[in-house]
């Protein structure tokens, strides 16, 4: 399993933001096989880490033209700056619930 960490320095989130970013959530896991992803804000940053099976996925979520759009759109407008991380997953494990 893969992990991509998204983290960013916000510059203006507007409503096209928000819209786009649950079209991207619902893309990323109906059709490149995201299996979740958790989003954050605290000031003028934010993180968002999405799970993935394999680097393939990965590799062809980015390549899609819907998300290739909203990253021009975040590098024009949304984010200050950011940065990607993709790691491997060597061990999860959880105890209790989370929600």
């Amino acid at each position: 399993m893969y992990a991509v960490i998204f983290k960013a320095v916000i510059a203006d989130l507007d409503s096209s933001y928000y819209e786009t970013a649950s079209q991207l959530r619902s893309r990323a896991m109906e059709l490149y096989g995201c299996s979740s992803i958790e989003s954050y804000q605290e000031g003028d940053r934010e993180i968002s880490i999405s799970y993935w099976r394999d680097e393939e996925q990965i590799v062809k979520w980015k390549r899609d033209q819907v998300h290739l759009k909203a990253q021009r759109k975040g590098c024009e407008k949304w984010y200050r700056s950011y940065q990607v991380e993709v790691v491997k997953l060597v061990k999860q494990y959880e105890q209790g619930v989370l929600d």
